[in-house]
């Protein structure tokens, strides 16, 4: 093992004091791209070469397979054997399956590993009718109230301001998640979410198995703090007991799981519950460029103006200002694009300009708000001619040729014990060519190029390794991949990635292209609150900072060729750049530059923010459609009463008498006379004639009250 002054060698400043603080509560405010993963895993490494950590007894825990396999994977580079690098589920079922029989006895129940299946037949008993997807939602809705720590009976009252799965009340859903945990009673079975229920109630109520646990483990590392929910949280207590031998890492700007139960009031509130807390912040940003960095500050720097203007946002810590420590690099690309179509030819353009530059296609991703957006990509990449691979489609280790290498591989194994190093690279690809791998890839595209890069990701990772780690063996790899298979941590595969924006956090690539950012897509329609606008703003926040050089971001007019021309680019694109200036690229028929007007036309400003008007709406009201309004609600009340009252008397709908962007443009600037009124965008003298003098007396009367 490495001895401390080499474990500390290579550290900034900044993660030299997170890994030097091994005593008491430690708190770690890490930003994007700022090594965090390098602070917390050298810390536990310098704790246990300087004999204050014992490895047996320090448990790091984390929310993903795949992020625990990584720490794993760098504690071993850095000599460190024995420690427990676990999400909190695995490492509270370990515990519940030792404690069962003493705290329970009998045998433990078997998992529920599809909650759906068995919802579906509850919903069935129940007579309630409910299609797949909607189950899913369901099933994620119960999630939700187990971890937030909400009994079937306390459920209604506490999502009273929760979105209900469509077609559902807070009361239905109650009923459907007593009858789940009913069914699962039942049949002597758990879910997930009791694993971590069932454990905190025995530590709670037994002291001796409480107080063995608290003996095992004496130090805690506790990765992504932002994401806990309150359920894990009562179980990390339950671990801690009296003591403080604790070490939490996150950052707020990163909380985009709030859907689950996670929240950062943990992270925001851990200097109130811990005075003394030794407070690091991390940022120094090694991932992403200058140009990149300074769209992410800019993004949250925004956020942070916002909620000073308007007080009914939710209010954050101030985020963390990073900086960059890399290179200038490529302006931050906008481009707009006519439809989707359009969009998708478009990016499979500039990624074959940057496969053709020298950049790795494992080192691009497309970055989608929705799943459903990925088929216009896989299109455009497949008539291009450019190999992707679907991030959360057929897993890695389930593939064919990946389970016959590791089978080769570990018969090999067997037989050359003796191989180190760049040797047992060399038998690596020895042995998978048998199963058709050369060094050479296939001109071939479809199935015999897939195959190929499946392979290839074992070499390469094979050799990787061999570089890291002394006396490298072929056993050590093949223990290597069963271990990454269980945790599904898949190697490096060359393809482009494809992948939503949540299932995007924790990665990186050198360019990243994140799409469809218009209104209704970024952010989601469904975003009513200001706090779920403010988590798509930090979903945006994430999908920026995983890049390190080349930044793109699309939005198009109309969905389809020909389509009404009527989105907007997303209001959190005008907040890392007003005009929308920034690099523009073109690709004939599909990237447009923003509209100019007419030599001698006049530019209509928002006479909030004084930003240019782009869309009929914005240009009758006269305001951007995120800028707060200037109208008294109560003149828009009466004037949407009085438009009901015309509309049902001439048997029309509302907005043939006046829109609600001509209604509100009317209560902004309350006309007094018939030439100001007219004035208003949407009125015109056919309405004046009809309505004008109604709504003059309307207002008239509005203003006298």
């Amino acid at each position: 093992m490495s001895t401390p002054d080499e474990i500390l060698r290579g550290l900034d400043p900044e993660q030299r004091k997170a890994a030097t603080a091994l005593h008491g509560p430690v708190c770690i405010l890490a930003g994007a791209g700022t090594g965090k993963t390098r602070a917390i895993t050298h810390r536990i490494a310098y704790g246990v070469a300087s004999g204050v950590f014992d490895p047996h007894r320090t448990l790091a825990l984390t929310f993903t397979a795949r992020a625990a396999a990584e720490m794993r994977t760098r504690l071993r580079d850095l000599g460190v054997d024995g420690v427990q690098a676990r999400t909190f589920h695995s490492a509270a079922l370990r515990q519940l399956q030792y404690f069962w029989p003493q705290a329970v006895g009998g045998q433990m129940p078997t998992l529920v590993e599809n909650k759906v299946r068995l919802l579906t037949e509850v919903a069935h008993r129940m007579r309630m009718t409910v299609d797949r997807a909607g189950l899913r939602d369901l099933a994620g809705e119960i999630e939700w109230a187990k971890v937030s720590l909400h009994a079937p009976e306390g459920y209604a009252e506490a999502a009273r301001a929760r979105e209900m799965p469509a077609g559902w009340t807070a009361t239905t859903v109650a009923r459907l998640y007593t009858g789940y945990e009913e069914a699962k009673t039942a049949r002597n079975m758990i879910d997930f979410e009791d694993v971590l229920l069932i454990l905190v109630g025995i530590l709670s109520t037994e002291p001796k198995i409480a107080a063995t646990v608290r003996e095992q483990y004496r130090v805690f590392v506790v990765d992504e703090y932002q994401d806990v929910s309150p359920l894990q949280h009562r179980l990390l207590d339950l671990w801690l007991g009296d003591r403080q031998d604790l070490c939490v890492v996150g950052d707020s700007s990163q909380t985009i799981y709030s859907f689950t139960g996670a929240t950062s009031r943990f992270l925001t509130g851990f200097r109130d519950r811990y005075p003394e807390a030794t407070m690091v912040k991390l940022v120094r940003d090694y991932r992403s460029s200058p140009q990149i960095v300074g769209a992410a500050n800019t993004l949250l720097a925004e956020r942070t103006q916002a909620g000073v203007r308007d007080r009914s946002l939710p209010f954050w810590p101030e985020p963390l200002a990073l900086s960059s420590q890399r290179p200038s690099g490529p302006d931050v690309v906008f481009a707009e694009c006519q439809d989707d179509e359009a969009e998708a030819g478009w990016v499979a353009q500039r990624i074959q300009g940057l496969l053709d530059d020298g950049v790795p296609a494992a080192e691009i991703a497309v970055l989608l708000r929705t799943n459903g957006q990925s088929e216009a990509f896989e299109t455009a990449l497949s008539a291009a001619g450019i190999g992707y691979q679907l991030r959360g489609g057929e897993r890695f280790f389930s593939r064919r040729e990946v389970r016959e290498g590791v089978l080769q591989l570990r018969a090999a194994a067997r037989e050359a014990q003796d191989l180190v190093g760049a040797d047992v690279v060399q038998r690596v690809r020895d042995v998978l060519s048998s199963l058709g791998y050369s060094d050479t890839p296939p001109s071939a595209s479809g199935a015999a190029r897939e195959r190929w890069e499946s392979l290839h990701a074992l070499v390469n990772l094979a050799d990787q390794l061999a570089g890291t780690r002394e006396d490298f063996t072929l056993v050590q790899l093949v223990a290597e991949l069963d271990e990454r298979a269980q945790a599904q941590h898949a190697p490096t595969v060359q393809g482009v990635t494809l992948a939503s924006l949540h299932s995007a956090k924790g990665l990186e690539w050198d360019a990243v292209f994140l799409v469809g950012l218009s209104e209704g897509l970024m952010p989601i329609s469904f975003a009513d609150t200001p706090a779920e606008v403010d988590e798509e703003r930090r979903l945006l926040y994430v999908g920026i900072t995983r890049a390190r050089q080349h930044l793109h971001l699309t939005w198009t007019l109309a969905r389809s060729g020909g389509g009404r021309a009527n989105r907007r680019p997303s209001r959190f694109l005008r907040a890392i750049d007003p005009t929308l200036g920034g690099t523009r690229e073109h690709a004939p028929a599909a990237a447009m530059p923003a509209r100019r007007p007419r030599r001698g036309a006049t530019v209509a400003v928002c006479r909030t923010c004084g930003r240019p008007l782009e869309t009929g709406a914005e240009r009758k009201t006269g305001r951007c459609v995120d800028c707060p309004a200037l109208y008294d609600e109560g003149v828009l009340d009466a004037l949407k009463d009085w438009r009901s009252r015309v509309a049902k008397t001439d048997k029309v709908p509302a907005f043939v008498v006046f829109t609600d962007a001509t209604l509100e443009a009317i209560a902004e600037t309350m006309p007094a006379t018939p030439a100001e009124l007219i004035k208003v965008k949407g009125v015109g003298k056919s309405k004046l004639d009809r309505f004008g003098q109604d709504v003059l007396d309307l207002l008239h009367g509005t203003s006298a009250a």
